[in-house]
């Protein structure tokens, strides 16, 4: 019984050994003050309205006249961190038979709203303090009275834009030199 008492009690010292060790340290005394909130609240400002590369990948290029171009493929830095060329896709169908081209970042023109085609009609909605009226934008006319509908807002910072523009047309940038990344290795 005495044996038993004597494993068990050394089995739970060294079980409770690495549990012990974990404890917190003691802070130190000399460091700075903590400044975390500032740190935090200054990077916000500084990263407001940015994109995440990350989320430019796949993002749809049209031309002038919302024609889709294709997609954003690969973004090239330099080693500054620079952007010095976008790689886009173009033509092809679930990416056989895409072209690459690598055009130069001011050939681009970000657009942080969708995409308006001839087939999309848009409405604007006038709200008065006992009716709300729907009026089309591309007839002019103004409809009955309706019931106010909160559509949803997207978000300032959602790190992307909507899509890109480019003043080519497709043919235009199947006829450009391919982007083929092993003539760069």
């Amino acid at each position: 019984m005495k044996t038993l008492f004597g494993v068990s009690i050394l089995a739970l010292t060294l079980a409770c050994g690495p549990v012990l060790a974990q404890a917190p340290q003691p802070a130190d005394r000399n460091a700075p003050a903590a400044t975390t909130t500032t740190t935090n609240s200054s990077s916000k400002l500084m990263l407001k309205g940015n994109w995440r590369a990350s989320k430019l990948m796949g993002l749809d290029v049209y031309n002038d006249n919302n024609e889709k171009l294709g997609d954003v493929n690969e973004i090239i830095l330099d080693k500054s961190g620079k952007v010095t060329a976008v790689v886009i896709g173009v033509g092809g169908f679930l990416g056989m038979g895409e072209h690459d081209v690598a055009v130069s970042m001011d050939k681009l023109k970000f657009v942080e709203e969708p995409v308006r085609t001839s087939a999309t009609t848009t409405t604007t909605t006038t709200t008065t303090k006992d009716t709300t009226t729907t009026k089309d934008t591309t007839t002019g006319t103004a409809t009955a009275p309706a019931t106010t509908t909160t559509a949803r807002t997207t978000n300032a910072n959602d790190w992307a834009p909507d899509h890109a523009v480019m003043s080519a047309t497709k043919e235009q940038l199947k006829a450009m030199p391919q982007f083929k990344y092993s003539d760069y290795n």
